[in-house]
């Protein structure tokens, strides 16, 4: 049987776990002509949610889509070449005449497409810097769309990044382009709801009330939990709802953290044998483990005291009065003024987040490894009685 538990790639219907509401209110919402602005923390499931409805055949029907991930992009530059390329790639494997118009549709940037010489396919050989009018490139994008012979949707994953570019002014550019597009729909999905959210609901920002706004929250225990022993059953082996129920909690919901877990201990149990809470503790271990590698490396290049405020918050889960006296004596810190200037560059790091008063690590796996780390001996999950 395929691990029903999927990480990577796109998941099957039968091995996506709920989510039906919200699935039905992104098809209705761009199909009836809406914007969506998706929100949540990280790894919560909001690309495999966009990519499920995708390949709903109301909408892979119908529709051209396009998926961009903006994260790593630092200028509009960069996100112009990446909403390029996703373009491209997409249009070569749906429609080589849609593929014709958009290469002839780049006329900044013509002549820049290569040939593979086995296929004859176009294939995209424009490096980053060839980009050298992005402003021009992104109209003619737009444009391209806007005349398809099919109407599209396009999804920015991490919206919130285009704030962070140097140039001025880059949410009324993309605002003047998606005002006036009629065969476009927009998906703004965004990990840091609270910068997200003012981009949205400010009347002061150029995407106010442009959209509708989904907020995703974890998937309810009630319906994951039955969803992993179900499966666990199918499978013929066992895994006490109980247990489940303490994966779930112990990260707090997080779709990819809690998926990450049942993958593993699903391939760690064969046919017949039950999946015990040793087993868990066992596969938690070994993925902090897995993913201490990166924590490492990263940590090795913060600064002590950054690192200890790390600690301190990652301690409390939800941190209050970092500044205070109490906070500062119960983790031996240096003084006030040395924990704002680290929570400021921490900040920056986007490693602790700020919202409603309180700091807290959003990389729940990262939150969980410095707890292991202050306190080695820590065993999860309280033993059974």
């Amino acid at each position: 049987m395929n691990n029903p538990f999927i990480v990577t790639g796109k998941i099957p219907p039968e091995y996506f776990c709920d989510r039906k509401e919200e699935s039905r209110r992104i098809i209705d919402g761009v199909a009836g002509g809406d914007n969506i602005c998706l929100l949540s923390p990280r790894r919560l499931g909001k690309s495999k949610l966009v990519r499920y409805c995708y390949d709903i055949p109301e909408i892979s029907q119908k529709y051209y889509t396009f998926y961009i991930d903006i994260l790593h992009t630092k200028s509009l530059q960069e996100f112009t070449f990446c909403f390029g390329q996703a373009v491209f790639t997409q249009l070569r494997s749906q429609s080589r005449k849609m593929l014709d118009a958009f290469v002839r549709g780049l006329k900044s940037i013509n002549g820049k497409f290569g040939f593979d010489p086995v296929t004859s396919m176009p294939v995209f050989t424009l490096e980053l810097g060839e980009i050298d009018k992005p402003e021009y490139t992104l109209t003619e994008i737009f444009a391209s769309l806007e005349n398809a012979d099919r109407p599209c949707i396009v999804t920015f994953d991490e919206f919130q990044q285009v704030g962070k570019y140097p140039e001025k002014n880059i949410e009324a550019l993309l605002r003047s382009h998606i005002q006036h597009l009629s065969n476009v729909r927009f998906i703004f999905s965004g990990s840091e709801p609270h910068i997200v959210s003012q981009m949205f609901l400010s009347s002061s920002r150029p995407f106010y009330n442009s959209t509708s706004i989904l907020e995703l929250r974890p998937i309810k225990a009630s319906v994951y939990v039955p969803f992993v022993t179900g499966h666990f059953a199918e499978a013929g082996k066992k895994i006490r709802p109980e247990d489940v129920r303490r994966v779930y909690d112990l990260f707090e919901g997080n779709t990819y953290c809690i998926q990450k877990v049942f993958h593993e201990a699903f391939d760690a149990v064969p046919g017949g044998s039950e999946c015990t809470l040793d087993i868990l503790r066992q596969t938690v271990d070994s993925i902090l483990e897995e993913a201490g590698t990166g924590y490492r490396l990263m940590l090795s290049g913060i600064p002590t005291r950054q690192k200890e405020l790390l600690y301190a918050i990652a301690s409390e889960v939800e941190a209050e009065k970092i500044t205070g006296v109490d906070f500062i004596r119960k983790y031996a810190l240096v003084s006030s003024s040395a924990v704002q200037t680290a929570a400021a560059k921490l900040r920056k790091m986007e490693l602790i987040t700020f919202n409603d008063g309180k700091y807290f690590i959003p990389d729940i796996m990262f939150r969980i490894y410095l707890q292991r780390l202050v306190n080695p001996s820590k065993v999860f999950f309280a033993d059974r009685q």
